[in-house]
Order: C-alpha cells, then sequence, then structure tokens
C-alpha cells in the first residue's frame, strides 16, 4: 500500500476537479457530489487543458475519468465550453470512463466521449433534456445511437426514461458492470492494468483504425488497418514485442 501510495502523485487540480497521475494513467474526478458533480466553466477549461497536456506528455498512456460519491456526473453549469467532451473525445490515447453512479444529460454525454464505460449497476443513464425544451449538444443525440442503436437511442431521447446499469450493459452503452463500489474499483484497476500492459502505439493505432474505420466503406478500413500495420513495423515497439514472445517474457514496451 505505502508503494502503490508512492507512484501516485499528490492529487492536483483544485477542489472541483482531482487529478492523479497513477503511472502511466491520469485519472480525473469529478469533485461536487453535493451538486451531484455538475460540470462548471471553469472545470471544463481545466479538462480541455488536461486532455491536451495528456495527449502531447509521452509520459501518460490513457486518461479515466471518474465521479466523487455516489454520482458521476448528473450534467453541465450553464457557460461550459462546447469543446469539453470534444478534447476527450479527440485524444489518440485509450480513455475509460469508471461510471460511479448516475450519468445523466451532458453527463452521459461526456461518458459516451470516452472509448471505454463501465459502471456500477446501480447507476442509471439519461437524456432529459427535450423534456425542458432542450437539445443534447455535446455530441449526445449521434454518439448514442452509433453505440447502442437508433431506436434504443431515439427511446432514451424522446421519452427521457433512464436506464439502469444492467440495460445499459444488455444495449452495449458500457461493457462491464459491477455490483459494489469496491468491486468497481477493482474493475477499474484490472482495466486499467490491461490497458497500459499493451504497446502503446498499437493501442492507439487500434483505437485510430476502429473509431476512423467506421465511417468508411469495408475497404477502405481495410486499406487503413494496412497503412496503420505497415507503420507499426517501423516502431522499436513491435521489435521489443517479437523479441519478448521469442524470449517467453512479458514485453518491455516504450512507446517509440
Amino acid at each position: 500500500m505505502a508503494a502503490r501510495r508512492k507512484q501516485a502523485s499528490r492529487a492536483r487540480g483544485g477542489r472541483e476537479l482531482i487529478v492523479e497521475m497513477r503511472g502511466a494513467c491520469v485519472r480525473v474526478t469529478l469533485n461536487r457530489p453535493r451538486a451531484g458533480n455538475r460540470i462548471t466553466p471553469a472545470m471544463a477549461r481545466k479538462l480541455i487543458e488536461f486532455a491536451e497536456r495528456v495527449e502531447d506528455d509521452d509520459q501518460f498512456q490513457m486518461l479515466a475519468v471518474t465521479g466523487a460519491g455516489a454520482v458521476f456526473c448528473a450534467g453541465f453549469e450553464p457557460g461550459v465550453d462546447a469543446r469539453v467532451v470534444e478534447s476527450l473525445a479527440a485524444l489518440a490515447k485509450p480513455t475509460l470512463a469508471i461510471i460511479n453512479g448516475d450519468a445523466l444529460d451532458e453527463g452521459l454525454e461526456l461518458a459516451l466521449g470516452l472509448d471505454l464505460r463501465i459502471a456500477a449497476a446501480r447507476a442509471r443513464f439519461a437524456m432529459t433534456q427535450p423534456r425542458r425544451g432542450r437539445l443534447p449538444r455535446f455530441g449526445g443525440t449521434q454518439r448514442l445511437p452509433r453505440i447502442i442503436g437508433a431506436p434504443r437511442a431515439l427511446r432514451m431521447l424522446l421519452t427521457g426514461a433512464p436506464i439502469d446499469g444492467r440495460a445499459a450493459l444488455s444495449a452495449g452503452l458500457v461493457t462491464e458492470i459491477a455490483g459494489s463500489p469496491a468491486r468497481l474499483r477493482s474493475l477499474a484497476r484490472e482495466r486499467i492494468e490491461s490497458i497500459l500492459s499493451r504497446a502503446p502505439i498499437a493501442a492507439r493505432m487500434a483505437k485510430e483504425a476502429v473509431l476512423k474505420g467506421y465511417d468508411m466503406t469495408l475497404v477502405q478500413g481495410i486499406r487503413l488497418e494496412e497503412d496503420l500495420y505497415a507503420l507499426l513495423q517501423t516502431t522499436a515497439d513491435r521489435s521489443a514485442g517479437v523479441r519478448a514472445f521469442l524470449e517467453k517474457r512479458r514485453p518491455l514496451f516504450k512507446g517509440q
């Protein structure tokens, strides 16, 4: 436990946004539990800055976002920069949403902008903006149907009815659920360790192939995959992986 505390740097980012550097993972905690962890304009600006830092700094291989207390994020306050979700979605490095509780309205849009989502079984997911004469404006109407399909997305958007963690798992909105906070913490550690054990360049290229290829024809997507594969062969990480396989040991990737 002491060694783990030494590995993690001190939390930074102010009282409303806690940023922890844990090895090669940057973990951001939304820290306004009494306000449902709603994101303020100031928090949004910091999130955009952190996204840029993670993208540019090679020592960080991934980003994870979670909430303090019993809620992930219940929405955004007025005046939030419209770029905040897109800045996270545009990261070339893997991202993970650790959904510890309700993800509502813009909070769900935030989670949709991340690559993987794991959640507490008791968490609820909903987009209720149309009920108040508003429209999701952080990518919700586009990402939600791409993830769970148009019929399910329309049901959520037009009725505002929430779904729980198990329904979200069935729909593909989240990849895994946990029955207790302790299990969610354990699951998050497992997923982070699994992602960080992969060659960082290969992980970024795999993400690029999936996300860019999704809007291409099959032929175009396969061509993109072939181009990325050829590019990967020129990296030191690829050689390190081959050597480790032949020597029957765990590879040591350096992101080069």
